[in-house]
């Protein structure tokens, strides 16, 4: 026995799956914006893929004499560290001329803006310092966060005493700036 089904149940069946697609809208713009240490340290990285993607291709010219290409570990290797030098030069081509390389201090340095080391407190008062900059410079490690971060966002145009709120995945917090420095 056949069930019939009307419009209006499959159209609201139809709403309910999730879209099957492969497509995945475009990421939003990073800031252009870059300080004199982070463009050099890109422009060097630059400079060395340059010099390591010669020596990939000579090793990738010896293990493609040795024959069998498909069963060969050293060639399938290096065309794969091949492509992704090659991936790595391209971004930084096109990145490097698009970056607004920022060395000036601001006027108000009371005030938080690109470049700026800033030191917080928290409810616990628990101090942590940050440095705001490019997005392709950002490092946990030494405490660099982008420009683009919702800490940078939240912090960004503060003054020095200002308290504010920053969502974060454990939930809202709350911090006091403490200190803001635009030393190196």
């Amino acid at each position: 026995m056949k069930q019939f089904v009307s419009k209006i149940e499959l159209q609201i069946f139809s709403l309910t799956l999730p879209i099957m697609s492969r497509y995945r809208p475009p990421q939003p713009k990073k800031s252009p914006y870059i300080t004199a240490e982070g463009y050099k340290r890109l422009d060097n990285e630059l400079a060395a893929l340059w010099l390591r993607r010669r020596d990939v291709v000579s090793a990738l010219s010896a293990a493609a004499a040795e024959g069998d290409r498909s069963e060969n570990a050293e060639y399938i290797y290096r065309k794969k560290e091949l492509r992704e030098i090659d991936y790595r030069i391209r971004y930084l081509q096109k990145r490097l001329p698009d970056l607004t390389v920022v060395s000036t201090v601001p006027d108000n340095q009371n005030q938080i803006f690109f470049g700026a080391w800033v030191e917080l407190e928290d409810e616990e008062s628990t101090l942590v310092r940050y440095r705001i900059v490019g997005p392709d410079e950002f490092d946990q490690h030494q405490n660099y966060i982008s420009l683009d971060s919702p800490m940078a966002k939240a912090l960004l145009k503060r003054f020095l005493g200002d308290e504010l709120s920053v969502k974060t995945p454990g939930g809202s917090t709350n911090f006091e700036v403490v200190s803001v420095d635009y030393k190196t």
